[in-house]
C-alpha cells in the first residue's frame, strides 16, 4: 500500500513538468504580442520560461507591527498598447481610403479608354490624339492596375 502511494505521488510530481510544453512569444507587423506553442514561420520568436520558482519561506518580522508589501507599480503598457493599436487602425483606414480613391480613378480612366476611340493626351506639353495601339496599351495597363490593387 505504501509503495502505491509513493509511486502515485512520484507520478503526480513528475506529470506537471511533462505536461508543460515550450511557449513562444512574437510580435506581429501591427505590434501585437502573441504567445503560442508553435513559433510562427518567417518571424523571429523568443522562448518563454514557463517554470514557476518555488516560493521562499518568509522570515518573521523583527518589528512588532505588521509590514505591508510595497504596492505594485501601475501597468502603463495596456494604455500604451491601446494607443498604438488606435494609431495603427487609423493608418490602415487612411491607406484603405487612399486605395479606394485610386481604384475609383483608375476605373474611371479605364471606362474612358474603352468607350472613347478618339482620346487626346498631353505628351511633352502638347495635346496629341492617342493611336489605337497606345489606347490598347493604356487599357491593358489600367486593367492590370485594377487587378493588382482593387480586387
Amino acid at each position: 500500500m505504501h509503495r502505491m502511494i509513493l509511486a502515485g505521488s512520484l507520478l503526480l510530481a513528475l506529470s506537471s513538468s511533462a505536461i508543460a510544453g515550450q511557449v513562444y512569444k512574437w510580435v506581429d507587423a501591427q505590434g501585437v504580442t502573441h504567445f503560442g506553442a508553435q513559433p510562427p514561420e518567417g518571424q523571429p520568436a523568443t522562448s518563454v520560461n514557463t517554470s514557476v520558482p518555488k516560493p521562499r519561506p518568509s522570515l518573521p518580522s523583527l518589528d512588532s507591527e505588521t509590514t505591508q508589501p510595497a504596492p505594485l507599480p501601475e501597468r502603463k503598457t495596456v494604455g500604451d498598447q491601446k494607443a498604438i493599436d488606435e494609431k495603427v487602425k487609423a493608418e490602415v483606414a487612411t491607406q484603405e481610403a487612399e486605395r479606394r480613391k485610386y481604384c475609383d480613378t483608375i476605373r474611371t480612366n479605364l471606362a474612358q479608354l474603352q468607350n472613347n476611340p478618339r482620346l487626346r493626351a498631353e505628351v511633352n506639353g502638347e495635346v496629341q490624339r492617342l493611336t489605337e495601339e497606345e489606347r490598347q496599351s493604356r487599357i491593358k495597363e489600367a486593367e492590370k492596375a485594377i487587378g493588382d490593387n482593387c480586387n
